[in-house]
């Protein structure tokens, strides 16, 4: 009999969909059938079961935030259950320990953390058997099927185990070290708050701190441009003066005017006429980030929506495994394409790219690369093709941005003139017009490109041709910032975050590993800059807050605020994971380094100058607790309404079953206890904007309807 561990219950459901089953309390029974002659348990985790325990586990003194404590070095690191999941735990432990269970399958996630969370998972459970690996990249019934039939040995993929220890035990320790000392020392100036510090999330924000102050500092200059509006025969095109240096810009107003009064009217002839033609290839496909960014620029969904929309459709099995960083196949998925593209020309979405004017890219190295592909390939749609009209309205978006991929990565590619211009005025002022004339649509036919280029086609313009500046004219304009960072760049300026290292050998160390974090963890690190007060998203763009500039202004030039860190340690991490490093040297340096960012910080901290900051505004807030609070009157038995927690309800109803409860979550907006009051006082709230229903949103007032003895929605006059 054998144990199959997945990560997750809908994992675990999904794999065991494929046999015969009867559901049992944390568990599977798969039937005998031939993959398993006696049958099988399929049981989970629930993602991470254990959590690295806390510096009072170790010693009772630890628990105390004080500075005499530091640094908190464990001799060795102890994990702990989380209370809320002790009971998968034992299901686990029990299964695992039952005297027919011969072996184990380790089911978990394809990647690191997989790898840590299942075997974590049966090394606590205090049990040593045999182990293989399933190792999938979609979940489709014909990929679990060839999953179960190839499994791998365990040592093949216990090298990634060790890295992945490595990486959350040194996590710890520099977190757990740097985030007790910048917060007492700073709460020595006056900052009562948590400052948490950790190896990817502080050199991601320094890069943002980096551009708002850059952006704190600009001042804007007015500058002018001299335009004139062309006629030649019976040709109109626009130009702009141009100095011989190639500027457009004039810093001083009177000499535009100058410049526009001489042309006025003035004999313009067509000095040269240049026309450059560029092929643009159909784009590569999808890996995480670059799916993160894309849908974060058309629909501005965050990169853990998209991640979590993404994880949905691979549950559901029809697009491949959402964690990659490969933008390529191998010949094995290459060839299942023709299939999966006849499917997808059935839908009424699809149908028009068809016939494709490449019917295979078996052959096109650019897309069935071996040797780029790591341990997952490219996010493909999978054989198991369904409507996009069939899904939510999120993940449709995310499916057909995955599928369009794949249709373009078979269009030819586009072809664009692109024209220069130049047109003199009296033989002497210069102005240059800009055109482009799409060629070949190609695979631009699929993919929209997010912007469409400004410069519009210019007339067929040859040189000689002579007419006038019917109307030359001066725009003002002033020069403007830095562009702050959307959600969706974040994740690229994370995977180029190399480029900021003066050290050319660890650039290539982090272009190598793609910069600051990992596919699966880059959308995690922004949510919990968020969630931590370092970063404001609004509308889409980001925001660092005074919490931030203070941190970061603490730790100046350390290594923590830096790149370089995560280049060295990705770079030891990587070869731990490969089997060549060894995890005991890496954390003896670990335990130094902790050492030295402590030592370092105390050094620092008389000199540090957090002049222009909001220093007194950065406090700790402790959430108010609202359970229990009375909010009014229940309109239906005449009971107290109260804050139950996970919603509003009469105090009644365990004595008279009153069925009067609100939801604190209305098609997709948190209804307040204010506005609860008011409902329950006078009858209905204020107006409450941003009511969601399908793709449509709206902005009502919650009414208590007396007759139907329900809510309603009024909406409020225009």
């Amino acid at each position: 009999m054998k144990v199959i561990i997945a990560e997750k219950p809908d994992q675990g459901a999904t794999l065991a969909s494929i046999f015969r089953t009867k559901k049992r309390q944390g568990y599977i029974e798969i039937l005998p059938n031939d993959l398993f002659p006696d049958g099988a348990y399929m049981t989970w985790a629930i993602g991470h079961l254990f959590q690295l325990a806390p510096p009072e586990r170790y010693r009772p003194e630890w628990k105390r935030w004080t500075l005499g404590t530091l640094p908190i070095i464990p001799e060795r690191f102890e994990y702990e259950i989380e209370k809320a999941k002790a009971k998968q735990f034992k299901v686990v432990k029990e299964l695992l320990r039952k005297p027919e269970v011969t072996e184990i399958i380790h089911a978990g996630d394809a990647g690191r953390e997989g790898e840590l969370i299942v075997r974590n998972l049966i090394r606590l459970s205090g049990v040593n058997k045999p182990m293989k690996r399933l190792w999938l990249s979609s979940l489709t019934p014909k990929a679990i099927e060839e999953g179960f039939r190839r499994l791998l040995d365990e040592r093949t993929t216990r090298p990634l185990y060790e890295e992945a220890y490595a990486r959350a035990c040194a996590d710890w320790l520099v977190g757990m070290n740097a985030s007790r000392v910048y917060s007492l020392l700073l709460k020595e100036r006056g900052m009562n708050d948590v400052f948490s510090v950790g190896r990817v999330q502080t050199p991601t924000l320094a890069l943002i701190v980096r551009r708002e102050r850059e952006i704190e500092q600009f001042r804007p200059e007015p500058f002018w441009e001299v335009v004139a509006s062309f006629v030649i025969g019976d040709k109109r095109y626009e130009g702009k003066w141009t100095d011989k240096n190639g500027q457009t810009r004039l810093g001083d107003e009177e000499m535009a005017k100058k410049i526009a009064a001489f042309c006025q009217g003035k004999r313009a002839e067509v000095a040269d006429v240049h026309t450059e033609r560029k092929t643009y290839q159909p784009p590569l496909l999808f890996n995480l980030s670059t799916l993160q960014a894309t849908a974060n620029k058309l629909y501005r969904f965050s990169p853990k929506k998209t991640l979590d929309v993404l994880q949905s459709l691979y549950q559901k099995g029809i697009v491949s495994y959402p964690r990659s960083d490969s933008m390529h196949v191998t010949k094995g998925e290459a060839e299942t394409f023709p299939a999966i593209l006849q499917k997808l020309s059935s839908f009424p979405a699809y149908a028009s790219y068809f016939p494709l004017p490449q019917p295979s890219i078996l052959q096109n190295k650019r897309y069935v690369n071996e040797k780029k592909v790591t341990d997952h390939y490219a996010i493909i749609p999978t054989e198991q093709v369904v409507d996009p009209e069939k899904l939510s309205a999120d993940e449709r978006k995310v499916y057909d941005l995955v599928v369009r991929r794949l249709i373009a990565a078979h269009h030819q590619a586009a072809v664009i003139d692109y024209t220069t211009v130049t047109t003199l005025v009296d033989g002497r002022a210069r102005f240059v017009s800009k055109g482009r004339q799409v060629v070949e649509e190609g695979w631009r036919a699929v993919i929209r490109p997010h912007e469409e280029e400004k410069d519009a086609a210019l007339p067929l313009l040859e040189r000689g041709e002579a007419g006038e500046a019917a109307a030359v004219k001066v725009k003002e304009g002033k020069t403007e910032p830095p562009k702050r960072y959307t959600e969706g760049e974040l994740i690229t300026l994370m995977k180029t975050a190399g480029k900021f290292l003066d050290d050319e050998e660890l650039e290539k160390v982090l272009a190598k590993t793609e910069g600051l974090g990992t596919e699966a963890t880059r959308a995690a690190i922004i949510t919990m800059l968020k969630e931590r007060k370092y970063i404001e998203v609004k509308n889409n763009l980001v925001y660092a807050t005074d919490k931030a500039k203070v941190l970061i202004e603490a730790l100046g030039g350390t290594i923590l605020a830096s790149p370089e860190m995560t280049a060295k340690w990705e770079q030891r991490l990587s070869e731990i994971g490969e089997g060549s490093a060894s995890p005991a040297a890496f954390m003896e340096q670990v335990k130094k380094l902790a050492q030295k960012v402590v030592a370092d910080a105390i050094a620092a901290a008389p000199n540090w100058n957090f002049r222009g900051v909001d220093t007194a505004s950065i406090q700790r807030t402790r959430k108010k607790k609202t359970m229990g609070e009375k909010l009014g009157p229940c309109p239906l038995c005449g009971g107290t309404v109260v804050d139950k927690g996970t919603l509003y309800g009469c105090d009644q109803y365990a004595k008279t079953k009153c069925p009067f409860t609100i939801s604190k979550r209305i098609l997709g907006k948190s209804i307040s206890a204010a506005n609860v009051k008011k409902l329950l006082s006078q009858g209905k709230t204020n107006v409450i904007k941003g009511f969601k229903k399908g793709e449509k949103t709206f902005d009502a007032i919650l009414v208590w309807d007396e007759n139907e003895k329900k809510l309603s929605f009024q909406f409020p006059k225009r």
